[in-house]
């Protein structure tokens, strides 16, 4: 559904009207397309304190396809250096790097701050990088005029190469509407990536709930990047799962998703194992706890929730997901923030954020396979365009970016989360809301 006050707030007269009246102004994103792969500009390499990282950072940053200067008049991205921040006085160094140059970003540009995981072993070391947490969060609801601004933690033992996938998606286009969040990478050892074009090429993904919506965007975008996709929704929506898999060249899986055999099938669908698993299909049936019969409670929990699990431990117990293997969850706003008449929907997306933070470490240990969610805010879908009128504005304008996302901001997450060369990514959850100001 058309977003008419974005649109207005495009043209002069509402401009003029919006900022008179106080009214959020919202910037159009730029998002990810063959025209527009990258952003426009120079990328502006800064530091605070002494980082011990900054050779090997700086041949990661000339990867990500940006002209690297460390002085730019209208830079598209920043990328400040502060993992040798070690003390509440080196956070100085932090406002005299950005102070001088935030003003100069260019509108839709980038701000990527790099820290390291605060310590148990040193108390001032962990007060200034967890301050940087505060600071990028706060930094992210100034900047305005579309940008964003991340937190990106490399481990202390960590070589800067294993972030290379990460500085690209969150230094690109393809990042459009995630802001004010915390990224920690582990030592892991990223896979190899011949081409970046198609980071997923001989590849095999499988998305549930792929017929529509969110989890078609994911298996376009999948496939975009070179994966062969299974997508998978309920033979009800056969129809629609078809026309999206013949559009992709996809193999469609007719499939309920709580079916007692539905992990032996999905093993079958793909003989050679899965590389990638988007456990995306989910349901709603909201109504408040003193209204929810115990039918609406355990749908909910048995799609969302029980059924993510149960495949999940079959297809690693089988073998059916092969080793440097990535497995994305769909969590939610709801399950950080909660909601009104949604106690079932937030409990089971709650739940997924704990079997992520839980079963990453495992699962990279015991099977090579990594464990990761997005966790969508007000993303613009059939389902939201029937949302009441004054409720789906307030949704759209609740965030640092004053929007609605589309499915392809989610799929976009999926597919960085997705590629061979995040490894290191694991056990992470990440918002896709525009830094909604709801939640933690």
């Amino acid at each position: 559904m058309a977003d008419r006050y974005l649109h207005l707030t495009g043209t002069a007269p509402g401009r003029f009207l919006t900022r008179r009246l106080g009214l959020p102004q919202p910037a159009p994103l730029r998002r990810w397309t063959l025209e527009t792969p990258r952003l426009d500009g120079p990328l502006l390499h800064l530091t605070a304190g002494t980082p011990a990282i900054r050779d090997g950072l700086a041949k990661v940053l000339a990867t990500t396809g940006l002209t690297v200067e460390t002085r730019a008049a209208r830079p598209a991205g920043i990328v400040l250096d502060a993992t040798g921040v070690a003390s509440a006085r080196g956070l100085a160094e932090v406002h005299a790097a950005l102070h001088p140059v935030v003003r100069s970003l260019a509108p839709g540009g980038r701000i990527v701050v790099i820290g390291t995981p605060p310590t148990v072993e040193d108390h001032h070391q962990a007060a200034a990088q967890q301050a940087l947490e505060g600071f990028v969060r706060s930094l992210g609801k100034e900047v305005g005029r579309g940008s964003t601004v991340q937190l990106l933690r490399l481990p202390a033992d960590g070589a800067p190469e294993a972030a290379e996938s990460t500085l690209r998606f969150l230094l690109s286009p393809r990042s459009a509407y995630v802001s004010g969040q915390v990224i920690e990478l582990t030592a892991a050892a990223p896979g190899s990536v011949p081409d970046w074009a198609a980071p997923l090429a001989g590849r095999t993904a499988l998305v549930t709930g792929a017929a529509r919506g969110i989890g078609a965007s994911v298996a376009s975008v999948l496939a975009r990047d070179g994966a062969h996709v299974i997508a998978l929704d309920v033979p009800g929506a056969q129809d629609d799962l078809v026309r999206t898999a013949d559009r992709l060249g996809a193999t469609a899986l007719p499939l309920d998703i709580t079916a007692p055999d539905a992990a032996a099938r999905i093993a079958a669908a793909a003989p050679d194992g899965l590389d990638v698993l988007v456990h995306n299909a989910g349901i709603t049936r909201d109504r408040r706890l003193a209204n929810m019969p115990a039918e609406r409670w355990a749908q909910v929990i048995e799609v969302n929730l029980d059924s993510v699990l149960r495949t999940t431990d079959e297809l690693l117990a089988s073998g059916a997901l092969n080793r440097g293997g990535r497995i994305v969850a769909t969590a939610s706003i709801a399950g950080i923030a909660g909601n009104d008449g949604q106690t079932n929907y937030a409990a089971s997306k709650a739940g997924v954020i704990g079997l992520v933070r839980s079963l990453g470490p495992r699962a990279a240990a015991e099977h090579g396979v990594t464990v990761n969610a997005v966790s969508p805010g007000f993303i613009e879908t059939r389902m939201t365009a029937a949302v009441p009128f004054l409720i789906r504005e307030a949704g759209r304008r609740m965030n640092s970016l004053s929007q609605g996302g589309l499915p392809a901001d989610v799929a976009e997450a999926v597919a960085w989360f997705a590629q061979p060369a995040s490894g290191a990514v694991n056990g992470q959850v990440l918002r896709v809301c525009g830094q909604s100001l709801l939640g933690a």
